[in-house]
């Protein structure tokens, strides 16, 4: 049975026809796919992969930057409470070595490997789907606000991120990661550029790249 490619959905699509398109294929173990933290400086992209039960209930499902953290959190516990997760973290040194698109794919990749079944097919958010994935797949273009397993899988994605970084701050204060998340938020380019870097930096990005080869640029 041949299936979709890498290239992305861009029709104008009713909510649930994509996966209505993938069920009556015989595809019915869909896993959602998205990532967060590709913009920060500092600390993984994370990337999650939800199959969603029969009957869930998506009311209030969507991308997660449309959400408050309170909204994020609630959300989040009743994702992992029902559906199937998997969670991928690949670190600032991969993404230094692949760049951000190749550790996007990277960590989409073990997102879906993580997961503890294996999905019939998965649908990733964006224009890419990672090579050498056991099942087919397709990229839905802003799949998060198309697909109810995506936004899930960005909601999931975005809350274990933050976790992470709130606890790194514990680690490596001063960068106020607990607030901006290791993006680039005044506040965190100023402690760069004042008391270097940390492990969790991304080199290859330039504000960090400049702090690291500029006078005076150091690093833990």
């Amino acid at each position: 049975m041949r299936s979709p490619t890498s290239k992305a959905s861009v029709a104008m699509e009713r909510p649930g026809a994509i996966e209505k398109r993938w069920h009556l294929r015989g595809f019915l173990r869909l896993a959602g796919v998205d990532e967060v933290g590709r913009g920060p400086l500092a600390g993984p992209v994370v990337a999650a992969a939800v199959i969603l039960p029969e009957g869930f209930d998506g009311e209030g499902i969507t991308d997660s930057k449309a959400l408050s953290a309170i909204r994020r959190e609630a959300l989040a516990a009743r994702i992992t409470g029902t559906a199937l997760v998997g969670l991928a973290y690949v670190p600032a040194p991969v993404i230094d070595r692949f760049n951000i698109h190749g550790a996007t794919l990277i960590a989409m990749r073990r997102a879906v490997l993580a997961l503890p079944v294996l999905p019939d097919a998965v649908l990733c958010d964006g224009k890419f789907v990672p090579k050498d994935l056991p099942c087919p797949g397709e990229a839905v273009v802003k799949g998060d606000s198309k697909v109810t397993a995506i936004a899930a899988a960005s909601i999931v994605a975005k809350v274990a991120r933050d976790r992470l970084m709130e606890t790194a701050s514990n680690h490596f204060p001063g960068y106020f990661f607990e607030k901006n998340a290791g993006y680039p938020a005044p506040i965190h380019k100023a402690a760069i550029t004042e008391i270097g870097l940390c492990p969790l930096h991304r080199l290859s990005f330039a504000p960090c790249r400049a702090v690291l080869e500029g006078p005076g640029g150091e690093a833990f």
